[in-house]
């Protein structure tokens, strides 16, 4: 269980990592870059909380097999 910690910590740094990569200018209002960070490290929680659980489900899963 203590490794979960880990794909949490490791999975949302590359979430942050690939959402730099988006340019979200076009998209966030003009003088709102606080609002867009803040934006980009939910989504990188969000989806770095959903890749662990993934992984960990699907490594769980196949020890069943």
């Amino acid at each position: 269980m203590n490794y979960k910690l880990y794909l949490y910590i490791i999975f949302v740094f590359l979430s942050v990592f690939a959402f730099s990569g988006i340019n979200i200018e076009k998209i966030i209002k003009k003088n709102k870059a606080i609002e867009a960070r803040l934006l980009i490290i939910i989504f990188s929680f969000i989806s770095g909380y959903l890749l662990t659980n993934f992984v960990v489900d699907f490594i769980e899963c196949s020890k069943i097999l």
